[in-house]
């Protein structure tokens, strides 16, 4: 018998984005013999939480998400805690989780690992009931985040553009973070919560994060200036942020953050807005996905 799966495709990014045709390439390469697909594109914001829950509750084994970082984390959250499995073919610009699960950003690529592909199960977390998978935020990251999202431009060079500018705007706020039985008052010009490695395109916030070990990775980093964020630019790239004196790491699993001020946040990169309070936790193994075969999850 073959497996049901249901695509769930954005159609901004995954129908026309450098000229892919999505549905052409499933109908090319997909492993007929395996699977039974079933196409359905978004319409709205939210629309493809609301398609994966109904799939969950039919009981089709795999749900895709065909998009970036938005898709994926809209597909995930209508699959959390269910035994509906999310795979991804990834059609954005960051794609933080796909890269961490070792899925090819090139989509003929993902689709035959899709065909060979086995399930898994990995963490999921949550920013004040937000659910993310990746990486969320407090600090100059959130900010980028809604300036990002106010913008009509879209791609990773508007993105760099947005960060060089607006680091010299940008002030640190104080907060009070509460993680392990200790407290600690603080400047912060970025709070990152990282249940993945990286934010995306290869940016790895947090090199030693693991997707399965029912921890978030937090870091912290108090103050930059321009030299240092040039070297917290080069960690990131090169996966050696945790080396440096600039950034700060602790494992929890949970952690509470107040502060006088408003602190902008992301999810998953996306703008959620501003609070004062924020609770991250983590629910360990709460997410199937589906991984290349043999691919060491960590």
């Amino acid at each position: 018998m073959r497996t049901q799966i249901k695509f769930i495709i954005n159609p901004v990014s995954g129908r026309t984005k450098g000229g892919v045709d999505v549905p052409g390439l499933l109908n090319q390469l997909l492993d007929k013999e395996r699977f039974e697909p079933e196409i359905v594109f978004t319409q709205y914001a939210g629309h493809a939480t609301e398609i994966a829950r109904e799939a969950a509750a039919e009981k089709i084994p795999i749900v895709c998400a065909v998009g970036g970082d938005g898709t994926v984390n809209e597909v995930a959250r209508g699959l959390m805690g269910t035994q509906t499995a999310l795979a991804i073919l990834p059609k954005g610009s960051g794609n933080g989780l796909a890269r961490h699960l070792g899925i090819p950003m090139n989509v003929s690529h993902a689709i035959n690992i899709l065909n060979q592909g086995q399930p898994s199960a990995i963490d999921t977390c949550t920013i004040n009931n937000h659910p993310f998978f990746c990486t969320a935020g407090i600090g100059f990251d959130a900010h980028v985040s809604s300036v990002f999202a106010a913008s009509t431009r879209r791609g990773l060079q508007t993105y760099v553009q947005m960060v060089l500018r607006e680091f010299f705007n940008f002030k640190p706020q104080v907060a009070e973070l509460a993680l392990n039985g200790q407290k600690l008052k603080t400047s912060c010009f970025v709070v990152a919560f990282a249940n993945a490695s990286q934010y995306g395109n290869n940016a790895y916030i947090a090199p030693m994060a693991d997707i399965r070990d029912g921890l978030v990775d937090v870091c912290l980093i108090r103050h930059l200036n321009l030299a240092k964020a040039i070297g917290i630019s080069y960690g990131l790239i090169t996966k050696q942020i945790a080396t440096s004196p600039d950034a700060e790491y602790f494992k929890t699993q949970e952690i509470l953050v107040k502060s006088e001020h408003a602190f902008k946040f992301h999810a998953d990169g996306e703008y959620m807005g501003e609070a004062t309070s924020f609770k991250v936790q983590i629910m360990p193994l709460t997410l199937h996905v589906i991984v290349p075969r043999e691919e060491g999850l960590n």
